[in-house]
C-alpha cells in the first residue's frame, strides 16, 4: 500500500512535469515580461510627459522639473535665483536642462497674480504643467486667533492659487491640453486641534480642485490634488500664529517628516501617471483619514484628547 507521503511525492513530481512539459511554464515568464515591459513603458511615458513641458511652480523648490521648461514663481527673488543656479549647477549631461524663468510675486495680493499670469505666459507663450506648491502654515487656538490671520492664511493658500489657476486655464483650455496640480495637504482630509485656518485653507483646497477635475475633463485638462504628511522643511518655522506673528518653531513632527527631495520624486511621478488624487503621507496619517469616515466618533475622541494634551503642554 502506498503512504500518504509517497503519494503527495507523486502528486508534486506530476504537477511539475505537467507545468514544464506544457506552456504554462512559458506563459508565466511571458506574463511576467509583459509586466516588465508595462512598467518600463510607463516610466518611458513619465519621462516624456514632462521632458520639455513648461512648467509652473509656486513655492518653487529643488528637484522638480528637471527637463523641464521651468518658470519659477514666488515672493522672494534673490532665493529664487539661488535655486535658479543650484539647478543650474546639478545638469546631468545626458539630461537636457532649460535655464529656468524667474517671475516674483505674492499669491496673497490678488492684483499682483494678473501681471505674474500675463509675466509667465510671456515666457514660453503657453503652460503645460502649473504646480501650486506656495503655502503658508499657522499654529494657533481657535478662539485667540483674529480673523485677519484666517484670512491672510486662506488668501495664500486658498485664494492664490485658485486666482492663479484661473487666470492660466483660458491658454489650456484654448489648446486643450494641460495639468493643475494642487499641493494641498493630510490636513485636506482631515483636521487636527491648533491648526484650524491652515486646515480649513486645505479642505478648501481639496474641494476646489476636485470640481475643476470635472469640469475640465471636456477640454482634456489634467487636474491632480497631492495630499502629503510631514516634509521637513521650514513650513513650521514660517508658520504665523493666533496674532499674525510668526511661530519659530522647528515641530517634532515637521523635523522628523520626509526629505523634500524624495516628495519632489514623488511628485513628479504621480503627474507623470496623470493620477488623480493621491495621499502622499505614512501608515498612521492615511488611516486616520479612514477612522474619520467609518469611526467619526472614536476620532473626535482622539482629536480631543489631543487638544487637551498640547494645551496642558503649554499651559506648564
Amino acid at each position: 500500500m502506498v503512504s500518504a507521503a509517497t503519494r503527495k511525492s507523486l502528486l508534486k513530481v506530476r504537477v511539475m512535469d505537467f507545468i514544464t512539459s506544457t506552456a504554462i511554464l512559458p506563459l508565466l515568464f511571458g506574463c511576467v515580461g509583459i509586466f516588465s515591459l508595462f512598467k518600463l513603458l510607463q516610466h518611458m511615458r513619465m519621462k516624456a510627459y514632462l521632458r520639455n513641458a513648461v512648467v509652473i511652480i509656486t513655492g518653487a523648490t529643488s528637484g522638480l522639473g528637471r527637463g523641464a521648461k521651468l518658470v519659477l514663481c514666488g515672493r522672494n527673488r534673490e532665493a529664487l535665483e539661488e535655486l535658479a543656479r543650484e539647478l543650474a549647477a546639478s545638469r546631468v549631461t545626458e539630461v537636457q536642462t532649460h535655464k529656468p524663468y524667474i517671475v516674483t510675486f505674492d499669491l496673497a495680493d490678488p492684483g499682483a497674480i494678473v501681471a505674474a499670469t500675463a509675466e509667465i505666459l510671456q515666457c514660453f507663450g503657453y503652460v503645460d504643467v502649473l504646480i501650486n506648491n506656495a503655502g503658508i502654515s499657522y499654529r494657533g487656538a481657535i478662539i485667540d486667533t483674529t480673523t485677519d490671520v484666517d484670512k491672510r492664511v486662506m488668501e495664500t493658500n486658498y485664494f492664490g492659487p485658485v486666482a492663479l489657476t484661473k487666470a492660466i486655464l483660458p491658454s489650456m483650455i484654448k489648446r486643450r491640453h494641460g495639468h493643475i496640480v494642487a499641493i494641498s495637504s493630510i490636513q485636506g482630509k482631515i483636521s487636527i486641534p491648533f491648526r484650524s485656518a491652515y486646515a480649513a485653507s486645505k479642505h478648501a483646497t481639496q474641494a476646489f480642485f476636485d470640481c475643476l477635475r470635472a469640469e475640465m475633463e471636456q477640454y482634456e485638462i489634467e487636474v491632480t490634488v497631492i495630499s502629503p504628511g510631514y516634509i521637513h522643511t521650514n513650513l513650521s518655522l514660517n508658520a504665523i500664529t493666533a496674532d499674525g506673528s510668526k511661530y519659530g518653531v522647528m515641530d517634532k513632527t515637521t523635523a522628523q517628516g520626509r526629505r523634500p527631495m524624495d516628495v519632489a520624486r514623488d511628485v513628479l511621478a504621480i503627474v507623470g501617471k496623470k493620477k488623480k488624487d493621491v495621499i502622499l503621507a505614512d501608515l498612521l496619517p492615511s488611516l486616520a483619514i479612514y477612522l474619520r469616515t467609518l469611526a467619526p466618533g472614536l476620532f473626535f475622541s482622539l482629536m480631543a484628547s489631543r487638544a487637551r494634551k498640547e494645551q496642558k503642554s503649554k499651559n506648564s
